[in-house]
């Protein structure tokens, strides 16, 4: 069952269907939240795009649901879906060691990105010790991902998810949809 819900892209905000004030758009629009409704997190400075859109959705859907004291957890997983996987964090690496006369790889770029990172933040944030995945797939397809969630309530320690859809292009292309659901 479903209790709560996010959406998020480059324009809009929805927490549980409803607005969520916010003055950018795109990837300034995720600092912007970061720093208004969150802001207690210095590593989400580190993050990728994708690992910031990922954050940002589940902080909001955290807050929502207003248990936040950061008790260790072993019922709850974290489960998320793209089409992506890190692409945007891979092309920006690309980069850095395109031109073999100005070969500079920067492991910088590679700091707090790939989808694992995003469900594993939200774990470590959280103290969530449940199963954690990151699973990239065709297109977005609410079958395929409700599939994958009904499994995932069959382990028996499992009570709620925090699963659904984060995905990025780039930094003014991107959306999230997740939610939280319990068994």
């Amino acid at each position: 069952m479903m209790k709560h819900s996010v959406i998020i892209t480059p324009e809009h905000v929805l927490v549980d269907g409803n607005p969520l004030e916010h003055n950018e758009s795109g990837s300034t629009m995720l600092t912007d939240l970061y720093r208004k409704y969150i802001g207690d997190y210095p590593k989400f400075f580190k993050m990728d795009t994708l690992s910031k859109l990922g954050f940002i959705a589940s902080e909001l859907l955290l807050n929502i649901e207003g248990n936040r004291d950061f008790e260790p957890r072993e019922d709850r997983a974290v489960i998320l879906f793209n089409r992506n996987a890190s692409l945007q964090a891979d092309t920006h690496y690309q980069s850095t060691i395109q031109n073999p006369d100005n070969f500079f790889p920067s492991p910088a770029a590679f700091v707090y990105t790939l989808p694992n990172i995003v469900t594993g933040e939200i774990a470590i944030r959280n103290k969530y010790f449940g199963e954690t995945s990151f699973i990239v797939i065709e297109n977005y397809d609410e079958k395929i991902i409700e599939k994958n969630l009904r499994l995932a309530f069959q382990d028996p320690i499992t009570t709620s998810i925090i699963g659904g859809w984060v995905d990025c292009e780039d930094e003014e292309h991107f959306e999230a949809k997740i939610f939280l659901m319990e068994k």
